[in-house]
């Protein structure tokens, strides 16, 4: 597997010695890693789009790391987390986890307690990847989708017979049944079960 596309854990930490630590652990196991001293350093990076998570300091110069979780999902940046710190509280775990942290460790803490972690968290980020890209899937069976078929998913979708939708759409039945063919085969789906669930993976709301 090339870097390109191997699973990378980025490591945000002010103390250098710190960083270097982990870093050599997670070089042990086979884990690609990248250091940074603070948020900053961090966003001037390229944006990355493998597989990843992040470790992250709670106490950090400048913005914190709570601060910094808030700033990536408000960026719409979808990274798992796990924060590690020498002064941690439970108000402050319950917070981070509350934001989706994966895990919250405190120093010094196992070396095997990080590496569960972050193997919890390349996985997390890989069924979250895996999700994601069904459903830009879903999405581009849709778009193909015309206006009127639009219209007759989501008449199908609320439970309406062919009949009561060709009265709700002023047409025939038959073209209803066309319509509909066309839905069910565009969208992939083998029965009206099936295509409610494509429906509610793309946030389709259902016809009055």
């Amino acid at each position: 597997m090339s870097s390109a596309v191997s699973p990378t854990v980025f490591i945000v930490d002010d103390d250098p010695h710190v960083r270097a630590s982990i870093q050599g652990l997670l070089k042990s196991v086979g884990l690609r890693s990248e250091g940074f001293a603070g948020p900053e350093e961090f966003l001037r990076r390229t944006p990355f789009d493998g597989p990843c998570c992040m470790v992250l300091d709670v106490r950090l110069p400048g913005l914190s790391g709570l601060d910094f979780q808030r700033k990536l999902a408000e960026s719409g940046v979808q990274m798992p987390i796990i924060f590690i710190t020498g002064y941690g509280d439970i108000p402050m775990s319950v917070k981070a986890m509350k934001m989706g942290a994966v895990e919250f460790l405190t120093k010094p803490f196992r070396d095997q307690d990080l590496l569960d972690a972050i193997q919890q968290a390349l996985e997390r980020d890989r069924v979250a990847r895996e999700n994601r890209r069904g459903v830009a899937d879903l999405q581009k069976r849709y778009d193909t989708l015309t206006p009127r078929e639009r219209e007759v998913m989501s008449l199908v979708i609320s439970g309406m017979l062919n009949k009561q939708i060709a009265g709700e759409l002023s047409t025939s039945e038959v073209t209803v049944k066309v319509h509909r063919g066309q839905v069910m085969r565009k969208m992939e789906a083998g029965s009206l079960a099936e295509l409610i669930r494509i429906a509610q993976k793309l946030g389709i709301q259902s016809g009055q």
